[in-house]
């Protein structure tokens, strides 16, 4: 595909010896409307090198420039040189290569040779997969897809949280009060059940908070009763937790979480010592961080156990020997910000150059309309209710409106959780948002089910027409408004998933993808598709082929998928 910025900075640095290639493409930029043309180069810079005026530089820079066939047109105007894409050479470059990559298109090698880790999801084993994990396991589940399309190794961790005292308060109140029959019928409703009891009673009786923390000290040296109970906590919670991911369609390559690390902390420990950034306080080990204006991090309490952020280390050093990481991303709530700060700057004290290679990737936080959630006092919504709750809804849809549609269950499951993941990633992941079940279940406006049936018109377009591609496609016909805003939109798909990545941001391929989808609705509304000029036909169907494969791309990228009927 032509990369036009490239065209006209080789064009540009040929014309003038005192600038390179490189340093007039970083000079271009988009115009804010296309009256303005597709690309824009200012002169300011230049008045320093020619001792002119920005104008003048840009009136003669217009002659030198001229005759070029990549471009219908170059003026200037004021201060700026403006360039009009040949329209013609645009929509041939643009759908011979999205034809020849299919899917592929937009997908690059600049990962190659690159391991990537994206942590995400993580939920905590004997509590509810509840709505608020939709965030970490949605983002980071398009990142790893995202980085995947690059080119990078990419390994997808989800790093469970199944140690710590939670588990203490946990076995104390199943050996009270649990029934091991009731919690296998229904497992995180009844160990949720006997978790918010545990916090009751504990107000009334703190002694048991004592009791809790003996337990998770066993846990911790290897007591025979309290591993047991643990390691079957930990088995039904997996087994509830994958129906789930297995509705999303969500695959991990490791399930390492934190317990895996417990035999690996005493090192680590030992390195901080060796190290010298160990220090003791009230019996307790931490590394003082008050010269880098963070509080102390505590290591390990007074009674030998060990926290979270220990084990954090510890994963990290373990990953970085086993994976050898080039980054190292955790899709994490933005209120972890501080344990992030404090334990990146453990590792790089504790010599590790790597530090910079461990990326915090925050979100916002998500409430409820009647308030915070909050696991103590069984205040959830579990997310598992929500994915049902949206294919039930779209099933209705498809039977009022599309009753004899083949495969409608299938069907209802695509767009429904489709609409429920598209709307957690169509915003700036920072924003913390409100979740509303109207909301989240309305396919009205710029969502995934609009996308979707983009989509589905598209692929129905193509079957109705039985779509081939042959030689001789008449591009020119693809040179008016409504074609070219289209194929605008298709070019920069590449340099969108390149953007995504840097940023760690889906949302900008979210975004994207409803723009490719309203500007071809436009285009489908206003140019006939299916006419009797067999020429008009062929290089409008081709562009509808570019349609619907790069939104199925977009989709597929998102961890949505793209039904062909709807």
């Amino acid at each position: 595909m032509i990369d036009f910025k490239e065209v006209i900075s080789k064009a540009v640095s040929e014309k003038i010896d005192e600038l390179s290639k490189k340093e007039v493409e970083e000079l271009i930029e988009i115009p804010p409307n296309y009256d303005l043309g597709d690309y824009a180069l200012p002169c300011f810079k230049m008045a320093k090198i020619f001792r002119k005026a920005p104008n003048l530089i840009a009136e003669e820079l217009v002659e030198l420039l001229d005759e070029n066939e990549y471009f219908e047109k170059v003026q200037n105007v004021g201060p700026y040189v403006n360039f009009f894409v040949n329209k013609e050479i645009l929509a041939k470059s643009v759908l011979e290569e999205i034809f020849e990559k299919k899917e592929r298109f937009g997908s690059q090698d600049i990962g190659k040779g690159k391991n990537v880790i994206v942590e995400f999801s993580s939920p905590n084993i004997a509590k509810p997969f509840h709505i608020g994990h939709i965030r970490t396991t949605v983002i980071g589940n398009a990142l790893y897809k995202i980085y995947k399309f690059l080119g990078f190794n990419t390994i997808a961790i989800n790093h469970l949280g199944d140690y710590g005292t939670q588990f203490g308060k946990l076995i104390v109140a199943y050996k009270k009060w649990g029934d091991r029959e009731v919690i296998e019928s229904n497992p995180i409703p009844e160990l949720l059940k006997l978790y918010v009891k545990f916090h009751e009673e504990a107000e009334e009786n703190p002694e048991l908070e004592d009791e809790a923390r003996m337990w998770f000290n066993k846990l911790e040296n290897g007591n025979e009763e309290a591993k047991s109970i643990w390691q079957w906590f930990r088995d039904v919670s997996l087994k509830e937790f994958n129906r789930v991911y297995e509705m999303l369609n969500i695959k991990f390559d490791s399930y390492a979480g934190e317990s895996f690390y417990s035999d690996k902390m005493p090192k680590v420990i030992e390195m901080m010592k060796e190290k010298g950034i160990l220090t003791e306080s009230r019996g307790a080990e931490i590394v003082d961080l008050e010269p880098y204006g963070m509080p102390p991090a505590l290591i390990r309490k007074s009674d030998g156990s060990t926290l979270y952020i220990t084990r954090d280390i510890a994963a990290a050093i373990y990953r970085k020997e086993h994976y050898d990481f080039y980054k190292n991303v955790y899709v994490v709530g933005a209120e972890q910000k501080l344990h992030f700060d404090q334990w990146r700057k453990i590792i790089e004290l504790m010599g590790f150059d790597w530090a910079k290679d461990c990326i915090h990737v925050p979100f916002g936080m998500v409430s409820l309309e009647e308030g915070t959630m909050s696991t103590r006092k069984g205040k959830v919504v579990f997310l598992e209710d929500v994915l049902k709750k949206a294919i039930e809804k779209t099933e209705d849809i498809i039977s009022k409106k599309n009753p004899n549609l083949k495969d409608k269950r299938k069907v209802a499951e695509q767009v429904g959780i489709g609409a429920v993941v598209f709307q957690e990633l169509s915003n700036n992941r920072i924003k913390d948002y409100v979740f509303s079940w109207d909301r989240t279940l309305s396919f009205d406006g710029e969502t995934g089910p609009y996308v979707q049936y983009t989509h589905a018109r598209a692929s129905s377009l193509l079957e109705k027409a039985d779509f081939k591609i042959t030689e001789n496609v008449d591009y020119s016909i693809l040179t008016n408004e409504q074609a070219v805003n289209v194929l605008r939109l298709l070019q920069q798909f590449p340099k969108v998933i390149v953007n995504a990545m840097e940023k760690n941001e889906p949302s900008i391929i979210t975004r994207h993808i409803v723009d490719i989808a309203q500007e071809f609705n436009r285009f489908y509304h206003d140019c006939p598709i299916i006419v009797e000029d067999e020429k008009v036909q062929k290089a409008r169907l081709l562009l509808v082929y570019a349609v619907k494969t790069v939104i199925k791309t977009g989709l597929g990228l998102l961890g949505v998928e793209a039904p062909e009927k709807m």
